[in-house]
């Protein structure tokens, strides 16, 4: 008998290949088996990575249903009585959320017009130094910030920005007018931008370095022949090579654009008032832990996570229509 049978339509059957369905599971789990054991040693040292977001990320994503109780800490989780979405109803008709809401928006709109772009400048200026003993102590000094803690970060613009910090002493010793730039709620965004810029620009210049390594220079010398300056060359050679990670980056900050810095934001809200301060994320702080209605910040929060999720799959669907790869297929 024939192996192969051809039908009616002319297309070719194999049989022996049905005929044998258990071979080829067999054969898959033998294959998978010897992966898991090539991969062992990656495997487990992802293991406590993957433990962590499992535990700490989608594990406490149950205690989300806080937002739809009355939720008593003594009653426990599941005990508490059900409200519904009354917690969300306050959430929406409270003055103050939408307070924070505006506020954050602000402070976001300012750190993706005047922060991200930084990273980007940095980088070129970086990949252009020729000297790799310069570059490295560039990037030393740039990097430093980024490991320091939002503590340390506070108390050094206080130092020097506060109204007895070192920009006031000199000013004072000269007879000038003095200026508390720390306690001064108009001046509020404008300084958490300067600190973010001061803290992570040169931490975000490690994704853009690795981009611009991998363009190729003949590409730069042949648009050179041609002709093209520097504004040229970077318009279409650099650009381009960098344009999916900025789309990429940008699609991530948006996912992530009501969160604006908790701790930052926590440590200067008692110098300049919560008019100025408040966050979505300080007021979720202030009405859950602080005042105990833990309904209340758990339906904010939930809030803005789906407002986060939502923007994430709006700029990804963008991202697609102008050809980009985006976040996800």
């Amino acid at each position: 008998m024939a192996i192969a049978e051809r039908d009616a339509t002319g297309r070719t059957g194999a049989a022996g290949a049905s005929a044998d369905p258990r071979s080829a599971g067999r054969a898959a789990r033998g294959s998978r088996r010897k992966r898991l054991r090539r991969d062992a040693v990656l495997l487990l040292l992802a293991a406590p990575g993957v433990a962590y977001f499992v535990v700490f990320h989608y594990g406490a994503m149950a205690g989300n249903v806080i937002a739809f109780k009355d939720y008593v800490p003594f009653d426990g989780l599941w005990a508490s009585q059900w409200v519904g979405l009354s917690n969300f109803q306050a959430v929406l008709a409270d003055d103050a959320f939408w307070h924070a809401v505006v506020n954050t928006l602000w402070i976001a709109l300012l750190q993706l017009v005047f922060f991200f772009p930084v990273p980007i400048a940095l980088a070129m200026l970086l990949h252009s130094l020729t000297r790799d003993s310069v570059r490295r102590f560039v990037q030393s000094v740039a990097y430093l910030p980024h490991f320091l803690s939002w503590v340390i970060v506070v108390a050094v613009f206080q130092q020097v920005l506060g109204e007895a910090g070192l920009l006031n002493n000199v000013l004072g010793d000269a007879h000038l007018h003095t200026v508390d730039v720390i306690g001064n709620p108009a001046a509020f965004k404008p300084l958490v931008v300067a600190q973010v810029i001061w803290k992570d620009c040169g931490w975000g210049t490690i994704i853009f370095l690795a981009a611009l390594a991998q363009v190729d220079e003949q590409q730069y010398e042949a648009a050179a022949i041609d002709g093209a300056g520097p504004w040229r060359r970077f318009w279409h050679v650099t650009l381009p090579s960098l344009r999916p990670i900025i789309v990429l980056l940008l699609i991530m900050r948006l996912g992530d654009i009501l969160s604006v810095g908790f701790e930052q934001m926590l440590l200067q809200r008692a110098s300049v008032g919560p008019d100025a301060a408040e966050i979505i994320d300080t007021l979720v702080w202030q009405r859950g832990l602080v005042q105990g209605d833990y309904g209340y910040a758990a339906a904010a929060g939930l809030f803005k996570g789906v407002v986060g999720a939502v923007l994430v799959f709006a700029a990804n669907k963008v991202a697609h229509r102008l050809g980009e790869q985006g976040v996800y297929a």
